[in-house]
């Protein structure tokens, strides 16, 4: 196995464990790859609200498996609650040698202010509407298992892929420019909290970019997903990075194929774009 990558900071949200949707085995692989100091899990990591016990493979097992390894190995892991992971948010605070379970995390990094957490509680939907976002979930199950599907057959006849959610969620941005609104919001937010950086999920929009709000500078980050985007930040050298793993053409196929019994968890003895420094 090559050396692995050491890293300073990995953040990672969105996996989504236990739906159909989630590309767990490019998580493991991509967990195999690194060797971060500190691996925050910013929100969503387990569906709790579309958990099933006919649904779970062991290559989702294998997520949790290698979390709980690295933690036993040093790295310091923090388990920031989401919304489809909120039933976990009663135990915030809870803390066992160098894993934390928590709502938000605060760091200071090389001089610079950072505010972790999911990002829920800055969205109109999901204080308004919960039933009608946990509906949405499930619709956007299915889409991407027939996404899948039409993309395998793509792929066969030499034509390029599509991401029908994303055509979807082009289509709603258009109309109530909610990406939009729920990043400037999160920017203004951390402003006035005098805030240097601010790390969120979520939305299932992985990007770095430079904002502006009462002539303070904010970096706002967001983490993707590993339904679609398959996207972590990594902090290592004064650098945040964006990571992008390489989708395969086997993990277009519906995730039903790799149906298999969970195993027991047991507690343990790509490509990289580069920005400019923060």
């Amino acid at each position: 196995m090559p050396d692995k990558r050491p890293l300073d900071i990995v953040v990672i949200s969105d996996v989504h464990l236990g739906i159909y949707g989630c590309h767990a085995k490019e998580l493991v692989s991509y967990l195999d790859s690194i060797d971060p100091k500190i691996l925050i899990l910013n929100g969503d990591i387990i569906d709790i609200w579309q958990f099933s016990k006919r649904y779970f493979p062991k290559s989702h097992t294998k997520v949790i498996r290698k979390i709980l390894k690295m933690i036993g190995k040093g790295t310091e892991v923090y388990y920031l609650t989401g919304n489809h992971d909120e039933a976990l948010r009663k135990y915030a605070g809870f803390g066992l040698s160098n894993f934390t379970i928590d709502n938000k995390l605060i760091l200071e990094v090389d001089g610079k202010r950072h505010w972790f957490f999911h990002g829920d509680v800055y969205d109109i939907t999901m204080k308004n509407s919960k039933w009608l976002a946990k509906l949405g979930g499930k619709g956007y199950d299915i889409l991407i298992i027939l996404n899948r599907l039409v993309n395998n057959m793509l792929e066969k006849m030499g034509r390029e892929k599509m991401s029908f959610s994303k055509k979807v969620k082009e289509g709603v941005k258009k109309a109530v420019t909610f990406i939009s609104d729920f990043e400037q919001t999160v920017a203004e937010i951390a402003a006035e909290k005098h805030f240097d950086v601010v790390c969120c999920g979520h939305i299932h929009q992985p990007v770095i970019k430079e904002m502006t709000f009462e002539g303070k500078q904010i970096t706002y980050l967001n983490s993707g997903d590993w339904v679609e985007s398959l996207t972590a930040l990594e902090y290592t050298k004064g650098d945040w990075r964006l990571y992008v793993h390489p989708v395969s053409r086997a993990s277009q196929l519906v995730a039903a194929e790799e149906e298999e019994e969970s195993g027991a968890i047991e507690w343990p003895d790509g490509k990289v774009i580069s920005f400019p420094s923060i």
